[in-house]
């Protein structure tokens, strides 16, 4: 429906969202809501960020478009130069635009009142497996209004 993973209508997204004190790093495409990737850290150094775009690329090639906020972490220039060597195009979303990031701020809504708030994750451990489960069944068996499901 919308092409294949580096298709001219391909962009991906990539996004953080803080539960307690782990770090969730998801790259999602940005029509159809899929997520390519995802890990969870306990830092926001930009080796973190490096990880999940590197084993984004590795599995799924370049996409043509690669949408980020300006965090440090996706404006440094280590983040960038993959990027720039594979040719994709980069965007930014605007300085206090959070509509320019509506489809992650829907993942991240979506994944914290269908799933982390209705368990009490004791550790990072059991947050991982949670979430494992978690994106399995949001990206391939969920339904998404905006894809006319």
């Amino acid at each position: 429906m919308f092409g294949p993973p580096t298709s001219p209508i391909f962009r991906w997204r990539p996004d953080f969202s803080i539960y307690v004190q782990l770090l969730n790093a998801p790259v999602s495409r940005w029509h159809s809501r899929f997520v390519l990737s995802w890990q969870l850290s306990n830092t926001l150094l930009v080796d973190f960020c490096l990880d999940v775009l590197q084993e984004v690329l590795d599995r799924w090639g370049s996409p043509r478009i690669f949408n980020t906020d300006q965090g440090s972490q996706f404006t440094s220039p280590r983040f960038l130069a993959p990027l720039k060597a594979a040719q994709i195009q980069i965007s930014m979303d605007s300085e206090g635009r959070t509509l320019d990031n509506i489809f992650a701020e829907r993942l991240w809504r979506t994944v914290k009142y269908e799933h982390v708030y209705l368990y009490a994750y004791p550790d990072g451990l059991t947050l991982h497996r949670g979430l494992t489960k978690y994106f399995q069944l949001y990206t391939y068996q969920c339904n998404h209004q905006s894809l006319d499901y």
